[in-house]
């Protein structure tokens, strides 16, 4: 399968004015905290998928690789929080994975194409949002803009693999049907949230329509 960028690949892209009001401070350690979580539960996905999926070589080694590269960047942000003075502790689900899990198939073997997709979108939206931090956060915090931007091209890859191993499990055609159908779903859910310093949080404020405004999102 060809590489797609992230952003290509999603049903909706995000605006700029997400990343433009993750500016402030408060934000920015939240979003560290935040990093740290989803690298942690991103490595302990990856070793669950290694034991249910086949046992192709391909695969493993692959899985086994994409875990290793995750604790690696929740070992970095753990680094990056302390020197902020700021410990590792527990946060509040900004709701997306819960989400996208409504999304996905309950019978196998679709539940397990669904799951790695999932995972994909996941990492699909993590690099795109990744890529405009750090794009945006360069002038006011150029360390975590770095951090950022070092992130994006391991975020992509693991997007492909987990889609490389769905489409052999399904085929190429329902795999990319299904891609479809949980990217459209994706949209939906991350429209649906609030706005927070979070990876996977909703639109900000000035990026709700008037109607959303009336209704008090």
């Amino acid at each position: 399968m060809t590489a797609t960028p992230a952003s290509s690949a999603l049903a909706a892209p995000t605006p700029r004015a997400w990343a433009t009001a993750q500016r402030p401070e408060a934000c920015r350690l939240e979003l560290l905290l935040d990093q740290a979580h989803l690298e942690k539960k991103a490595a302990a996905g990856a070793v669950t998928f290694l034991f249910r999926v086949p046992y192709e070589p391909r695969w493993q080694r692959g899985l086994s690789a994409l875990a290793r590269e995750e604790l690696v960047h929740f070992e970095r942000t753990l680094k990056l929080l302390e020197r902020r003075d700021r410990g590792f502790a527990r946060q509040q689900q900004s709701g997306y994975a819960a989400g996208l899990k409504q999304g996905i198939a309950s019978d196998m073997p679709g539940r397990l194409v669904d799951e790695l997709l999932v995972a994909a979108l996941i990492e699909a939206r993590s690099c795109e949002r990744m890529d405009l931090l750090a794009q945006e956060l360069g002038d006011v915090d150029r360390e975590l803009a770095d951090f950022y931007a070092d992130l994006v091209a391991a975020e992509a890859r693991h997007e492909q693999l987990y889609r490389e191993i769905a489409a052999e499990l399904a085929g190429a055609e329902v795999a990319a049907a299904r891609w479809s159908e949980l990217a459209a779903h994706e949209a939906r859910v991350i429209a649906a949230l609030p706005f927070a310093p979070r990876l996977h949080s909703g639109p900000a404020a000035n990026e709700l329509t008037p109607e959303e405004v009336t209704d008090g999102r």
